[in-house]
């Protein structure tokens, strides 16, 4: 089913659910990571979004990625599961998020220069990354940064 949350919504409205979703810490050969500024916040994060229906964690990564940077990627590994986080999206819908994150590099493809959910696509140092939108990401990059693997929170 596509957008799936579209219709969970339709059925709930605002109301705090569990979401599901599957992000990616991309790396290049610098070992600089790609970060996204978001649309709907004008944050910065990983690219990642929502689990359709009948998708697995891995189909979701590779998806978003494609849909919000332009790139197609190879998972290398899995960075974590984070599970425990609230989050209020800017519309006002409430939810506990769940994440699957892997880290990936890029395979293929072309960078987007924005579009409906992408305003920016960057590069950088992980010690150098801006703050970033919310704690889910801000324990990705922590965990990246140490060199932990198969997290889960």
């Amino acid at each position: 089913m596509a957008n799936y949350i579209g219709w969970i919504r339709s059925k709930v409205g605002k109301e705090h659910i569990f979401t599901n979703f599957a992000g990616a810490i991309i790396t290049n050969e610098r070992g600089e990571i790609l970060l996204q500024k978001r649309r709907d916040n004008g944050q910065w994060g990983f690219p990642g979004g929502a689990m359709e229906l009948g998708e697995s964690a891995e189909d979701t990564v590779k998806r978003e990625v494609m849909e919000e940077t332009g790139y197609a990627v190879e998972i290398r590994y899995l960075q974590g599961v984070y599970t425990r986080y609230d989050y209020t999206y800017p519309n006002g819908d409430s939810a506990q998020t769940m994440l699957t994150a892997f880290v990936c590099r890029i395979t293929g493809g072309e960078p987007l220069t924005e579009n409906e959910e992408t305003r920016e696509l960057r590069f950088f140092a992980p010690e150098s990354a801006p703050p970033l939108f919310n704690r889910q990401n801000v324990d990705m990059l922590a965990d990246f940064r140490e060199g932990r693997k198969g997290v889960y929170r």
